[in-house]
């Protein structure tokens, strides 16, 4: 309802709120930036439905919510000489766990965070090196790691940030 209301209010004053751009985000690796990403995959969640068919009952079958999922996290980027990443993976093949939290920042046009979601306890379970191809002169060479994690928040302070610029957008217009 709180949602319908803001719509409401920012159409009859003629404020528009942009979308953000999927371009504009940051990746930070246990507080640390860790230089520009070209992408980021996985940054979903879902709740596994248990089926419950209660006899008797043949009009419909009780759909119970279980636990969260969260697929596989995937960072990649361009290759550069910091190796972050590989040394962080081949630490792991190596029998040297140590998981690490990630946090995905989406940036306004001021290159600001404006939200940002926190992955708990993310460790990479697998690397993929860049492809080679001499006909490609213009091509980045691209590395990934993918991420298994124990979940996405989005924290207090990201909604926070995120009501109270669209209260400020309200009121400027």
């Amino acid at each position: 309802m709180r949602n319908l209301a803001f719509a409401l209010a920012t159409q009859a004053l003629g404020v528009r709120l942009d979308p953000y751009m999927a371009y504009n985000f940051l990746v930070e690796i246990d507080g640390l930036l860790t230089g520009g990403f070209r992408e980021v995959r996985g940054l979903e969640s879902s709740v596994k439905v248990e089926e419950y068919n209660e006899g008797g009952l043949n009009e419909y079958v009780h759909k119970i919510p279980g636990i969260a999922q969260y697929p596989n996290l995937v960072l990649s980027h361009g290759l550069t000489d910091i190796d972050a990443l590989w040394s962080w993976y081949d630490r792991v093949t190596r029998g040297v766990i140590r998981r690490k939290n990630v946090t995905i920042m989406i940036l306004d046009r001021q290159r600001l965070p404006v939200m940002w979601w926190d992955v708990r306890d993310a460790l990479p379970v697998k690397w993929n090196g860049p492809s080679f191809n001499a006909g490609q002169e213009s091509e980045v060479a691209v590395e990934s790691v993918e991420l298994i994690h124990n979940g996405i928040v989005k924290p207090f302070a990201s909604q926070a940030l995120s009501m109270a610029r669209g209260v400020g957008s309200l009121a400027m217009g």
